[in-house]
């Protein structure tokens, strides 16, 4: 048996996955693509020190910032959590904001090789100078076959294009491969944690000033510090370039705490309408309470 749990960043997903594992036996495992990378344990608000001592945490803070992480890279590991966790008689539960990953998990992904960061960066810097437009354009005239919702996503117009100048044939191609990554087998509790907007940005803001008083300016001084290239995703992260500015005498604390909560109200909007439209066979529920009665209901007819 395994749990999936997605919504929202702020929705309060870690704390059903918390309470739902100290339940039913379960081993935590991240689909969040940030709180992969180990230089990012405030901003990405990972789950605490207390919390992953109380009971299995995989997945968290494995990768590093240099790395730029793929769903089929992510996918590949999951997989195997979820399969350790299984012959340990635990049950798994997957949690995060990152669609794409449960996406992965259930339906599978064809097995394109790694791509190279420097590859990464390029489609990233053109990205930056030349506008998403641009580069839907690109991806048209070069992979005609791709489905239209490919081209109204930046992420995965850069991804496609990313395959085929690393691999030399279109990512439509490699969707039509036999090859999969291995998916999730066996049954699933599919939950989207979506709190009323009013609660989500409220928690949004309480969680922004609690970021602050946990250290982290300090983490994206360390972060700074580590010369990484801006186009790679952790220096992407909410918060890295607002608290960049602080440092820098650019911004003031309150001003920066401004932005970081107009931007996670934003992303926190576009997770919600991506899930709206692609996970209309998971069950929603409005608080982490409800999610795990739910869970706890389900888990227990099994």
């Amino acid at each position: 048996m395994s749990v999936l749990i997605a919504g929202a960043t702020g929705s309060g997903k870690s704390a059903l996955a918390l309470e739902l594992a100290l339940n039913a036996n379960g081993t935590i495992i991240n689909a969040d693509a940030m709180q992969v990378y180990g230089e990012l344990r405030v901003l990405s608000a990972r789950p605490n020190r207390v919390d992953e001592a109380a009971v299995p945490h995989r997945l968290y803070g494995m990768a590093c910032g240099s790395d730029a992480w793929s769903a089929g890279g992510w996918c590949k590991h999951a997989y195997r959590e979820s399969c350790k966790a299984h012959v340990e008689g635990r049950c798994a539960i997957f949690v995060g904001g990152t669609g794409l990953y449960f996406e992965a998990l259930l339906g599978g992904l064809a097995d394109i090789p790694e791509i190279p960061s420097d590859i990464r960066a390029k489609w990233r810097t053109l990205l930056e100078e030349n506008g998403l437009d641009s580069l839907r354009r690109e991806l048209k005239s070069k992979d005609p076959d791709l489905p239209p919702d490919f081209k109204n996503d930046r992420q995965r117009v850069l991804r496609a294009l990313e395959v085929l100048d690393a691999t030399g044939h279109p990512l439509s191609w490699w969707h039509g491969r036999s090859v999969r990554v291995p998916s999730l087998e066996g049954s699933v509790i599919k939950l989207v944690v979506a709190p009323p907007r009013r609660l989500l940005h409220e928690k949004i803001e309480a969680r922004a000033w609690a970021m602050i008083d946990n250290g982290a300016i300090e983490e994206v001084r360390k972060l700074i510090s580590l010369k990484y290239d801006d186009q790679l995703p952790i220096m992407k992260a909410i918060g890295v370039r607002e608290l960049r500015a602080v440092l820098d005498h650019e911004l003031s604390i309150d001003e920066a705490l401004e932005r970081i909560c107009t931007q996670t109200r934003r992303y926190a909007k576009r997770q919600i309408t991506w899930s709206r439209g692609r996970m209309t066979d998971w069950h929603w529920v409005a608080s982490p309470e409800e999610g795990l009665e739910h869970a706890r209901r389900h888990l227990s007819s099994c």
